[in-house]
């Protein structure tokens, strides 16, 4: 791994800049400790064990093959229900189950003969935020709705950066009838209605998670485009673009050993905001009802359900909550980042 030592002195200068902003420091921390613990939902969100012992024999169902009922004396051949499981064997005291924090995963459907869900919470039940409207476990579709959200976001991020910064960078180094053909094309691009190509193609066939990227890229690059070619444009009549021409180099040498490493602050300056365009973007379409398709755990969809059931607050609420929680800490790390990498800032942010 690159140390700090290997790093030049500017950027040395900047990641300590962006130490010293510290909400904007300890927000991108806390949020990368969401993103990691959210690749290992299965671990901390599942209806299925961590750990069985029965009977002297272990047995591992979340990183394993099925166990039947009957295999852990409970007479039935399909999945054995390891909630139930936990209660027999602490009874008995043949045996013990790990369960994980939260032990439902997020399509399952937990109801009762006394009443209708939704159910508040309860921790008696481990239904920490209650459950939504046909009895699934909130809690387990917030954390799985957050991993569907901020993989889509980042997925997103990588290939519009990669063909935003690509074209915007050849429209404003060649210029001339390369640039004003592509400026009219993305004139013309922009001005199609999103919203209505979305519910056109939800009107012929579901659209899936990857399905859904693509139709969101076909207009999230552009923005990118736009400032690429702006500062592209500024850059090529710089000194060192000259001297470089002077001395031979190629037009793909002087754009990317040259140009896109002095361009890379504002590059990264918009990552954070990208990523929250993303989230807001998937949630959006989710609540409209044209995005992932049900029973994908997804925080539009849990708003809307909020939304249409207000009399159960713990639905709305806890996905507003959420959502308010990641995006002020992009937010932060934003503008810490702005602040960091910002050339003509000198000054310790306060």
């Amino acid at each position: 791994m690159m140390s700090l030592f290997n790093l030049n002195p500017l950027t040395i200068k900047k990641i300590n800049r962006f130490k010293s902003i510290r909400r904007g420091y300890y927000s991108f921390i806390i949020f990368t400790l969401l993103v990691l613990l959210s690749c290992f939902a299965e671990v901390l969100v599942n209806s299925r064990a961590l750990l069985v012992s029965y009977e002297g024999n272990l047995y591992f169902p979340s990183y394993g093959s099925i166990i039947p009922g009957r295999t852990l004396g409970l007479g039935y051949d399909y999945e054995t229900n390891y909630r139930d499981l936990q209660k027999k064997l602490k009874d008995s005291g043949s045996g013990f189950v790990i369960m994980p924090i939260i032990p439902y995963n997020p399509y399952e459907n937990d109801l009762n003969d006394s009443s209708f869900p939704p159910f508040p919470p309860s921790f008696e039940d481990s239904h920490y935020l209650g459950t939504d409207t046909i009895g699934r476990d909130v809690a387990a579709r917030l954390v799985y709705g957050f991993r569907t959200a901020i993989f889509f976001s980042l997925i997103l991020l990588v290939v519009s950066y990669l063909i935003g910064v690509s074209i915007g960078a050849a429209m404003g180094y060649y210029g001339g009838l390369f640039d004003l053909l592509f400026q009219r094309i993305i004139e013309i691009w922009s001005n199609i209605p999103f919203l209505y190509v979305i519910m056109i193609i939800s009107s012929i066939m579901i659209p899936n998670f990857f399905m859904l990227i693509v139709i969101v890229l076909l207009f999230g690059w552009i923005q990118m485009t736009w400032y690429m070619r702006t500062v592209t444009y500024k850059e090529k009549a710089r000194e060192y673009v000259m001297a470089a021409k002077a001395l031979g180099a190629s037009n793909s040498r002087i754009i990317f050993n040259h140009i896109l490493p002095n361009t890379v602050s504002i590059i990264i300056t918009f990552i954070p905001f990208s990523i929250a365009n993303g989230i807001i973007a998937l949630t959006s379409l989710d609540y409209l009802g044209f995005g992932l398709p049900p029973p994908t755990p997804s925080w539009g969809e849990l708003l809307s359900q909020g939304s249409n059931n207000l009399e159960s607050l713990w639905i709305v609420s806890s996905v507003i909550v959420a959502m308010t929680l990641i995006l002020v800490m992009v937010t932060f790390m934003g503008e810490a980042i702005r602040e960091a990498f910002d050339p003509k800032k000198h000054t310790t942010y306060e």
